[in-house]
């Protein structure tokens, strides 16, 4: 499933190619094609990302998107080409095409059902008014592990599996380690950690996490390969040395997904 930083480019990707300018909606597929034609021919006038949210906003209504572990959106230069049957939506204008294969969800809003989906999501570090102490209230009296808090998108919004190891391995924390044991300067320092690196999975639309000194010229290893991209610590990387104490990676199954961490690194 695509983390936060993925959507929040998606949001930009729309808003360069079609804010400002009326689109033509439609859906190949059928499934979205009763609220295609409401829409079809108004002007996109913003879109924007709530964690592993899209919201495209058409006058007074919106798109909701939420891609799941299975969607796709593509972008292309006009003409598009033919739209096979598994196109959810496409959204078209004289320069530019969007499609949206197999999402999770692909709704028409109102502006209230749109708020009842921010309140019930977490602050998302890459909103710059969200607030880092609504996250903190519960995970401070939480007795649940930093990691899976972490992967809760109503306590944090947009955080996914590879940033989730990778913020914890920066500063050391145990990640079965509960909430309510975590400091609030540690929070403060994961929280501003995640803000940064996940600005730079927009600009790059990749995810990096190793920091300069462990990065493969400065180590003179070889570069990670692998589908995912990026330079991490320990994301993907069980049984390997860790870059930092060469020790080995673990891995562990935490609320149905894979955890990856240094135990001899992850201490406090």
């Amino acid at each position: 499933m695509p983390e936060g930083h993925t959507i929040h480019r998606l949001a930009q990707d729309h808003t360069a190619r079609f804010a400002g300018r009326p689109v033509r909606v439609s859906s190949p597929q059928g499934r979205f094609a009763e609220s295609a034609a409401l829409l079809d021919g108004r002007t996109l006038e913003s879109a924007e990302a709530h964690g592993k949210h899209l919201f495209l906003e058409l006058g007074d209504a919106w798109i909701h998107i939420h891609l799941g572990l299975f969607g796709k959106l593509g972008f292309g230069p006009a003409p598009a080409p033919p739209a096979t049957d598994t196109v959810r939506l496409r959204l078209a204008n004289g320069d530019h095409w969007a499609d949206l294969r197999g999402p999770t969800a692909c709704a028409l809003l109102g502006e209230g059902e749109k708020k009842a989906i921010h309140e019930r999501l977490g602050p998302d570090p890459l909103r710059p008014d969200d607030d880092p102490d609504r996250a903190w209230k519960r995970i401070s009296r939480s007795r649940t592990s930093v990691a899976a808090l972490l992967m809760d998108q109503k306590v944090i919004a947009g955080v996914g599996n590879v940033y989730r190891a990778e913020v914890l391995f920066r500063h050391g924390i145990d990640p079965y380690r509960l909430g309510k044991d975590l400091t609030r300067a540690q929070w403060d320092a994961i929280w501003a950690d995640l803000v940064g690196l996940m600005r730079e999975g927009v600009r790059n639309n990749r995810i990096d996490t190793v920091r300069d000194e462990h990065l493969p010229e400065a180590m003179g290893r070889p570069p990670r390969v692998d589908d995912h991209g990026g330079e991490v610590y320990v994301y993907r990387r069980a049984n390997m040395p860790c870059h930092v104490c060469g020790g080995e990676i673990r891995t562990a199954g935490l609320a149905a997904r894979n955890l990856f961490w240094c135990p001899h690194c992850q201490i406090r």
